[in-house]
């Protein structure tokens, strides 16, 4: 009864404006949660593009060497037997026991162009660095070389791994992909080292004909002041006594021992050639098992090294051929 005494004495007016208090209230806090519901929607949208940028991107790089090139180095990583970037137990380095493939259900089949390689292991066991892994699955990597240009050729790697009983998969963080271009890089870096020593090479052959050339040029002579030849004798003046001759006919250095220099020479041989055993090596293109062969050298045959890696030999034979050997495949001078 209060309560309508005094809704009476406020009036219709005082009534109304009560209620646009409370309903400016409502809608103050209707926009509130409108306003969190959409920072919630676009925090869980930037985190879903996160996720999506972080895994399964692959990688996709030009490189400035020819699609021949490019290939061969695909090519022997694929049937190096492992897989980096990814493994089973905290203790190893990296997956083992990989094989090549022509083709794998992992991934779709490619239509985009270019050569496709294939590099699976099977039976993996909760691999490293794909997301939400779980069980036995198989992992494969999927490498696709496509030629620019004589130049430039563009290179993507991707990789997976798939769940043997639910056959879900899980998108790699691009460890994987990364750690298998670096070994890629690193063997193109190799071809390129050989390339510039094998030019710096043929440059140094140039040089000493050029400069025995312009040293006999009778221009380049003719400012040249005339002195008498170094024999390791003082020449005394044409009134010179006898004595002073005897005194100055002592040599100015001693004469080297035939038999140091021959030691000298014999080790700086055993420094920077080799010989090849029985019997026989090949001279390999590039430093890969699967390289294209220059030539066969022979049993005996002498190489002069021009690059040393951990496992081959960048070399140059007698005939002026450059190439690259596997260590085990040479043997020092004896």
């Amino acid at each position: 009864m209060e309560n309508s005494d005094f809704n009476l004495h406020i009036g219709p007016q005082h009534a109304a404006k009560g209620w646009r208090e409370r309903t400016f209230g409502g809608c103050v806090i209707g926009r509130v949660w409108v306003a969190l519901i959409l920072v919630l929607g676009i925090q869980a949208a930037y985190a879903r593009e996160k996720d999506a940028t972080q895994y399964g991107a692959g990688l996709i790089v030009n490189l400035p060497f020819s699609e021949s090139e490019v290939t061969q180095v695909v090519q022997d990583v694929v049937q190096n037997g492992i897989i980096r970037g990814t493994k089973e137990y905290s203790k190893d380095e990296y997956m083992s026991g990989a094989e090549t493939a022509s083709a794998t259900k992992v991934f779709p089949e490619w239509a985009e162009g270019g050569k496709v390689f294939y590099k699976v292991r099977f039976k993996a066991l909760d691999p490293w660095n794909f997301k939400n892994t779980n069980d036995s699955g198989t992992v494969a990597v999927r490498y696709v070389v496509q030629g620019q240009d004589d130049k430039h050729t563009v290179l993507r790697i991707d990789a997976k791994y798939v769940e043997d009983f639910r056959h879900v998969s899980h998108p790699s963080n691009g460890s994987v992909e990364g750690a298998e271009y670096k070994d890629i890089h690193d063997r193109l870096d190799a071809i390129a080292l050989m390339k510039s020593q094998a030019a710096e090479a043929e440059k140094s052959k140039q040089s000493p004909a050029t400069q025995s050339s312009s040293s006999r040029n009778p221009e380049a002579l003719k400012d040249e002041p005339t002195s008498p030849p170094e024999t390791g004798v003082a020449v005394p003046g044409p009134a010179a006594p006898v004595a002073q001759m005897k005194e100055n006919t002592t040599p100015a250095v001693e004469p080297v021992q035939p038999v140091s220099l021959q030691d000298r020479v014999h080790e700086l041989r055993r420094q920077v050639e080799r010989i090849v055993k029985a019997p026989g090596a090949a001279l390999k293109a590039a430093p890969f098992h699967t390289a294209s062969t220059v030539q066969t050298l022979p049993a005996g045959a002498e190489v002069l090294i021009v690059i040393s890696t951990p496992y081959w030999f960048g070399v140059e034979t007698h005939d002026g051929q450059h190439g690259w050997m596997l260590r085990d495949e040479l043997e020092l001078v004896p």
